[in-house]
């Protein structure tokens, strides 16, 4: 067994590598001086175990082989050729008109063509370069197949990855929009506290007023957003008051003069003109505009009545007056709960819409909607100041006995508030009472 390669460059591409197997030196010389002469590299073997052997340690493209071959026949070496190099591209060169042998190398060595002796050296050249193409075809396929499939799969996994950092930005921004919610509520809660500020019997007036009003509003099951206006609204209803002079916020209503009553009356316009600049306040100034219209008509200062006059201020008109006949802004006296209650039920088809008032009953008889029950997965605990543990939520404002906000419903409790809240009560000789969400008991097993 003899080797010879060409004198190609070793920059220059690596030429196509041919095996030529025969058992004839002259057959193999003639073939070595064809194909080295047309640039390929030539790798001869005298039989099919030296062919074999080569093999072993040579990448080849192509293998010739004769078919008859004493200890091996050119089938037999074909065969175990495919079985163990089968990229490797197989001939066989015959001399003979055996059909059978032929066919036979066919089916055992799967070989792309026979050439017959004597061959022509254009045929057999022009053989050699089809079946390398091809080839070279196959293998090209091949790659473009494994690298639209490696693609594929990365295109996925980018996908995926999209998905997942877009899922997760899509949490970051729920989760930045429900605290931009919660922080826009809390900043009108602080907004709100500015008249109670004034002091007097107006100390958590406003706070009372959006926590009715929005309770009426879900019985009379009004569309979530607007109970969210309503809440804002019964927050800023008496924001117009920041301007009153303390003679003015300490007259009842009842016993006003008529420029007293005039002077009253314009605190809505004056939070109207407050509240125009903000653009999600535009819906509760109008809430607030139409305190003083009346359900017959005879309000002020459109004359409005009945449903002309939005539901919403129906509402805040409603929990606003209860409130304030209790703190004694309305009536010449304090009254009490129940006094306050008869008062708007005999107001009712007047001043305040039937169905509100229907549904204040409601809510001041404790029941709760169905809905809300059955949708309610938590409990309300109260708890003394002592008793405040990390992570606790509020489930209702925390304020001061003169109704001074302190900390928002739904505000998770940390270390730092916990101690403040208690050095609140030892600087001020007091003890608070906080209302947390707890989680709803079990039920007792029956029997």
């Amino acid at each position: 067994m003899t080797a010879e390669t060409p004198s190609d460059d070793a920059a220059q591409t690596r030429a196509p590598t041919i095996l030529c197997v025969d058992d004839e030196p002259n057959i193999l010389s003639s073939l070595r001086r064809l194909f080295r002469g047309k640039g390929f590299q030539v790798r001869i073997a005298e039989g099919g175990k030296a062919g074999l052997a080569l093999l072993e340690t040579e990448t080849v493209d192509l293998v010739i082989s004769d078919m008859r071959m004493p200890e091996m026949d050119g089938a037999q070496f074909l065969e175990q050729v495919r079985a163990r190099w089968p990229d490797t591209l197989r001939l066989l060169l015959t001399g003979y008109s055996d059909v059978t042998s032929i066919i036979e190398a066919i089916n055992r060595g799967e070989i792309y063509r026979y050439i017959t002796k004597p061959w022509d050296d254009n045929d057999i050249v022009l053989i050699v370069r089809q079946a390398l193409e091809r080839k070279a075809l196959e293998l090209e396929k091949k790659r473009l197949e494994a690298l639209a499939i490696a693609q594929h799969e990365e295109l996925l996994a980018l996908n995926a990855s999209l998905e997942s950092k877009v899922q997760a930005r899509t949490a970051e921004l729920q989760v930045a929009n429900e605290q931009l919610k919660s922080s826009f509520v809390t900043s009108i809660k602080v907004f709100s506290t500015l008249i109670d500020m004034r002091g007097g019997n107006l100390a958590g007036h406003s706070r009372r007023v959006a926590d009715l009003a929005r309770k009426i509003a879900l019985r009379l099951k009004v569309e979530a957003k607007q109970v969210q206006e309503i809440f804002v609204a019964g927050l800023l209803h008496e924001i117009g008051k920041v301007g009153f002079a303390d003679e003015l916020l300490r007259t009842p209503v009842a016993m006003m003069k008529p420029d007293q009553l005039d002077a009253y009356r314009k605190h809505t316009v004056h939070a109207e003109q407050l509240l125009l600049p903000l653009a999600d306040l535009r819906s509760a100034s109008d809430i607030i505009s139409g305190q003083f219209e009346r359900f017959d008509g005879t309000g002020f200062p459109d004359h409005l009545a009945g449903e002309a006059i939005p539901l919403a201020t129906r509402i805040l008109t409603l929990a606003s007056d209860y409130d304030n006949m209790q703190i004694g802004t309305l009536t010449q006296r304090e009254l009490s709960a129940e006094e306050a209650r008869i008062l708007i039920v005999h107001g009712s088809g007047k001043r305040y819409d039937p169905a509100v008032v229907a549904a204040f009953n409601e809510v001041l008889g404790g029941v709760a909607p169905k809905e809300e029950s059955d949708k309610e997965r938590r409990v309300e605990v109260a708890l003394r100041a002592s008793e405040l543990e990390v992570g606790m939520t509020l489930s209702r404002d925390l304020t001061t006995p003169s109704g001074l906000l302190m900390l928002s419903a739904d505000h998770v409790l940390d270390a730092r508030l916990i101690r403040r809240i208690a050095d609140f009560e030892r600087s001020n000789g007091l003890e608070l009472t906080a209302y947390i969400w707890g989680p709803r008991p079990a039920k007792a097993p029956a029997g």
